[in-house]
């Protein structure tokens, strides 16, 4: 096999995609810091390695599009956490659904403030609204509003990592209780905060596994409003 031909392989992007990510987890443990995340890590260096070696993005993206085509089936999973947890979100269940749904309104309304005030474009706005929910459910309503989609995934991408670094320290610095705290991650930074969420306890990260489906559906059904 040539060289071309391995590289327009879908593997080679599978391959990068998970040799980037392990590197990025294996520096962001060495590193030791919320600001080294292993997501960040892997895209920038899957970056360089197309730069460097001027790799066409096509070639990448033949990979790529089979990770996206994972996407909604995983996102299908949310709701085994959401059953297998099914007891705590049953005691909890008025505070939980109460705070996602504000969550949810609260990320929708001020994107599309900020939108208006810097006077975006409708195209950018559709865009960036969906940037808090998880990947699959932002990159279906972003384009089913006309907006970037590519876009959005990155919007979602820096909204996520922007929960795991800065979410354990507001969390402590505020003392919220642990099933807030959980809520709260999900809610506002989906799967890349669950995975910090996780780390800070259990009940954290099994409350934002579920605040992400919630989330999910009260953003679907605030987007159709506008």
């Amino acid at each position: 096999m040539t060289t071309a031909a391995a590289l327009e392989s879908p593997f080679f992007g599978l391959a990068l995609s998970i040799f980037a990510y392990r590197a990025g987890l294996w520096l962001s443990r060495r590193i030791g810091s919320p600001a080294a995340n292993p997501l960040l890590i892997a895209i920038l260096l899957v970056v360089a390695f197309l730069r460097i070696f001027r790799v066409p993005l096509s070639f990448y993206d033949n990979g790529g599009r089979l990770l996206t085509l994972m996407l909604s089936p995983t996102t299908a999973l949310l709701a085994v956490s959401i059953y297998r947890r099914r007891a705590l979100l049953r005691e909890n269940l008025l505070p939980a659904v109460a705070g996602c749904c504000v969550g949810a309104a609260t990320s929708l309304f001020s994107t599309l403030w900020l939108c208006r005030l810097f006077r975006l474009s409708p195209v950018l706005t559709a865009s960036l609204m969906p940037k808090s929910v998880t990947t699959p459910i932002a990159m279906e309503l972003s384009q089913h509003r006309g907006g970037i989609v590519s876009l959005t995934v990155v919007a979602v991408i820096f909204t996520g990592i922007l929960g795991a670094v800065f979410a354990p320290s507001l969390v402590k610095a505020l003392k919220i209780e642990p099933l807030a705290a959980g809520i709260a991650i999900g809610t506002s930074s989906h799967g890349i905060g669950t995975a910090r969420a996780l780390e800070l306890g259990e009940i954290q990260g099994a409350t934002s596994g579920i605040a992400i489906g919630v989330a999910g559906v009260a953003t679907v059904f605030l987007f159709a409003l506008f």
